[in-house]
């Protein structure tokens, strides 16, 4: 888990406004930068709390780990992959090649990018191949239609884990 999630989980119960009370659900916003998803939860603002990255023409983030990044409302992108694995919903370190079907240079998100089972890309409308690898295994889905305006919600899923942990950035 992150170190960020942890500290923003603290201050959750401290403030009592943990979800499950049934209050509203924190809110991502991209920062002026454009790098990073700032946590909004009740006006508790956690700044620069998700990187976002950029490549080939689109940027991308990962999120889902933890209660408060998996009941937080994040920006519209068009595609999120949601990543599993011998049944469990915590799946991270995965690399992901997007490739549009029309061709042109494919999008390769990097292991290390992925820090969480979710994979949200802001890409252009079209129609996609998508691989993921996880442990060596890969997965392939043709033909992902992503539109503007909708999410396209796509599930990776591996019928057996291989350890890859989470990423736990250093103090």
């Amino acid at each position: 888990m992150r170190i960020g999630s942890l500290w923003f989980c603290l201050l959750a119960v401290l403030a009592g406004v943990v979800s499950a009370s049934g209050q509203e659900a924190p809110v991502a916003r991209i920062n002026q930068a454009g790098d990073f998803l700032d946590l909004d939860h009740h006006g508790q603002v956690m700044k620069d709390y998700l990187p976002v990255h950029r490549a080939v023409g689109a940027r991308y983030f990962s999120a889902g780990v933890g209660v408060e990044e998996r009941a937080a409302s994040y920006p519209p992108f068009p595609l999120k992959i949601i990543f599993t694995a011998g049944g469990k919903p915590f799946l991270s370190g995965v690399t992901v090649t997007i490739q549009a079907a029309k061709g042109g240079p494919p999008l390769v998100i990097p292991r290390e990018a992925v820090e969480g089972p979710w994979l949200f890309v802001d890409i252009a409308s079209g129609v996609y191949d998508l691989t993921a690898t996880n442990g060596g295994d890969s997965q392939h889905l043709k033909g992902v239609k992503v539109e503007t305006g909708k999410q396209k919600v796509v599930y990776m899923r591996w019928t057996r884990d291989h350890g890859v942990a989470a990423r736990i950035p250093a103090e």
